[in-house]
């Protein structure tokens, strides 16, 4: 299965992947509104992945059949002072 990611231009670190290069139709609007316009990152053949640098590749395809694109979140900013505090 290939999938297209694009890049956020409104949220840092933010992608979605989709199934054809330039189809947001199954992409709800008020989404799309809010990632703003989307930048073409890369297409990629999820087949030969099981594991993606910050996603499960099976949930992405799952994702993709079942609702027509997948949205990746940046991780959690780490909060460096409650660190300190408990070392």
């Amino acid at each position: 299965m290939l999938c297209v990611i694009y890049s956020s231009t409104k949220r840092d670190k933010t992608y979605l992947y989709v199934e054809k290069k330039d189809d947001f139709s199954r992409v709800p609007q008020e989404l799309m509104k809010n990632f703003g316009t989307p930048r073409l990152v890369m297409v990629l053949s999820l087949d030969e992945r099981k594991k993606l640098a910050s996603a499960d590749s099976e949930k992405v395809k799952q994702s993709l059949r079942d609702e027509g694109y997948y949205l990746q979140f940046p991780p959690p900013l780490e909060n460096l002072l409650n660190t300190h505090l408990s070392g």
